[in-house]
């Protein structure tokens, strides 16, 4: 069977039985004869073939994803055989977002160096969409709602944004006490577009959509606007893998904590993704676990129960700033 869907694939790749045939080396009949017994395993038809032209039927159509992920996990399983007996060796090529990777990732890449220490990893740091055929990136890290793809996707840790400001704007403004009194706020928004999945969005709150909140900073970099919020230019929304540390410290107060895991649908996360079927799939596999081991269920930055998942949780004014609801006089 497995000989069958290589065959399949490489049909359907092709678009034709006598160049899969001259490229295998063998009759059309033979190319034929394994697309026939294929057919005859699964009980449906897969091709529609004529003279003139061949085309995939529906079923063909729904079955080709899942015949390119049986032949990619066979032929993962088989790299990880061959080099399970062997130390990781080689360069892997690792891509992440510019934030996300220098806090996050790039401590990673250390540890793991140093329990590989004969594998090199170039590990890139950009916010632009990479191609990993184009340029042979081993694992990216992708943030928010991934797209359909052939790409092997694993999951890492959600994605919550948590509503903030520093505890001196909220002193001149007072405490929001409900999403919607945002829109009475200056909000520091992105100025890209498509805005982001979930950005102002909240569980039950303008039909789960994002709020028209407004404000005198929008940015193209998340950075930017994580420093305006720690100088009290306004309320942000950004992710908890980015402010943790600063609510943790007190630089930030976290507003309306029931709504922090909740809001966009579907609900973005924090993925490694890889191409199937590369030399270098073992390494990969390898590295990934390595960020889930390291990242932990829910990741260190989302604790609960410690420390910082009291700051990230408390709902009460600190260091001056009034309670929720409250207004200067």
């Amino acid at each position: 069977m497995l000989d069958g869907i290589r065959m399949f694939l490489a049909v359907a790749a092709a678009g034709s039985l006598s160049q899969v045939a001259r490229g295998s080396a063998v009759a059309v009949s033979s190319v034929s004869r394994k697309i026939d017994a294929l057919e005859k395993e699964l009980g449906v038809k897969l091709l529609h073939r004529s003279t003139r032209m061949l085309l995939l039927t529906d079923a063909g159509e729904q079955f080709l994803p899942r015949a390119r992920a049986i032949i990619a996990e066979l032929d993962d399983a088989k790299d990880a055989f061959a080099e399970s007996h062997a130390e990781p060796r080689g360069v892997l090529t690792v891509t992440a977002p510019s934030s996300f990777g220098r806090r996050h990732v790039a401590p990673a890449v250390l540890s793991f160096l140093q329990q590989y220490p004969l594998l090199e990893i170039d590990l890139h740091l950009s916010d632009q969409m990479v191609d990993l055929t184009a340029q042979r990136v081993d694992v990216a890290i992708r943030i928010g709602v991934l797209p359909d793809s052939d790409l092997v996707a694993t999951r890492l840790a959600p994605m919550r944004r948590l509503a903030c400001a520093s505890p001196a704007y909220l002193a001149r403004h007072g405490r929001p006490a409900t999403p919607q009194e945002l829109l009475q706020h200056n909000c520091l928004s992105v100025a890209t577009l498509p805005v982001p999945q979930g950005w102002w969005c909240f569980a039950g709150v303008n039909g789960n959509a994002a709020l028209p909140v407004r404000g005198n900073l929008r940015c193209d970099d998340t950075e930017t606007l994580l420093q305006a919020a720690l100088a009290g230019v306004g309320v942000a929304h950004l992710a908890s893998w980015m402010v943790s540390e600063p609510i943790a410290a007190g630089q930030l107060l976290q507003l309306f904590p029931d709504t922090a895991d909740k809001g966009a649908t579907p609900q973005p996360a924090i993925h490694a993704v890889r191409m199937p079927g590369r030399s270098h799939a073992a390494k990969a596999q390898l590295f990934i676990a390595h960020l889930r081991a390291g990242f932990g269920a829910p990741p260190y930055w989302d604790a609960v129960g410690d420390e910082l998942g009291d700051a990230l949780s408390r709902p009460a004014a600190a260091d001056g700033a009034p309670p929720p609801g409250s207004r200067p006089a």
